[in-house]
């Protein structure tokens, strides 16, 4: 299955990586490369992760990786990275074009 991110998810994990490297640039780097790995993981376990709560739908999922939730939808031949998200922040739905249920 092919491993698609949204531009929305890779400036997220941008961001993010460049939060923590203001304390530790190794930290960051570290953060960034295993967030990758885990999705890459999907490629052959799209269905590893979790429903996300707030949409109870089977097609859109997460990873969770410390505090930050890796958002994803799976589709016919493809695995689709809609966003990250720390576990503390509202999920908006607009981020990832599904309506809460």
């Amino acid at each position: 299955m092919k491993v698609v991110w949204s531009p929305l998810a890779i400036d997220r994990a941008a961001e993010i990586a460049k939060y923590i490297a203001q304390d530790n640039i190794i930290a960051a780097e570290n953060w960034v490369d295993t967030v990758f790995a885990k999705v890459e993981q999907l490629k052959s376990f799209p269905e590893s992760g979790r429903t996300v709560p707030e949409i109870n739908s089977q097609k859109i999922k997460e990873l969770i990786y410390g505090n930050y939730r890796i958002i994803y939808r799976i589709e016919e031949k493809q695995v689709s990275i809609l966003t990250i998200r720390h576990g503390k922040q509202i999920l908006p739905t607009d981020e990832i074009g599904e309506q809460k249920r």
